[in-house]
């Protein structure tokens, strides 16, 4: 066998068969770590955070662990519980019953509350909307609410009595029938 035939074969940077070409698979390897890359960032963009930015961003960000440490002191001081009864799939244009059942420290209904909920959405800031929930009976509130449109929403609920605050977020994803 000439030596012609075997560099024909073997890896070399004068073989013409393209995969075999160290050069062309090292391209193609790059382009492949390239790829995975960004589909892991875009990935990670969708499920994490939802882009939203406070419209007070750098104050609420001065001394940002020291205020976050006496927030979480207050809350835990005001033991108040909750339960939440959102919808699992609310549908756009349609209203969706959302109730909240709110207690003390001590299991006592938390009545004359004043709880709002906020509803934003990270790709259209002007579709944002917010909506007081009404006591219904003692702690227990709710309104009914419809989105104008279909998509990822960041839900945030403000509880408010007597100057103490308590909140908590979810992730709602409104759909189309």
């Amino acid at each position: 066998m000439s030596d012609t035939a075997m560099n024909k074969d073997s890896y070399s940077q004068d073989n013409p068969k393209a995969l075999k070409n160290p050069w062309v698979l090292g391209w193609l390897t790059l382009i492949g770590v390239v790829l995975a890359v960004n589909i892991g960032f875009i990935s990670l963009a969708f499920i994490t955070n939802p882009g939203l930015v406070d419209k007070d961003y750098y104050e609420n960000a001065e001394d940002y662990e020291e205020n976050l440490i006496k927030y979480r002191t207050a809350r835990a001081a005001l033991g108040w519980t909750y339960q939440a009864a959102y919808p699992q799939n609310p549908v756009a244009n349609k209203d969706a019953l959302y109730r909240l059942t709110v207690v003390d420290k001590a299991g006592l209904p938390l009545t004359a509350a004043n709880i709002k909920l906020a509803a934003y959405r990270p790709s259209d800031a002007s579709a944002d909307f917010e909506i007081t929930l009404a006591e219904v009976d003692a702690g227990i509130y709710e309104s009914n609410i419809t989105y104008p449109l279909k998509g990822i929403w960041e839900i945030t609920t403000l509880i408010e009595r007597e100057g103490d605050k308590y909140d908590f977020k979810r992730r709602a994803s409104i759909v189309t029938e």
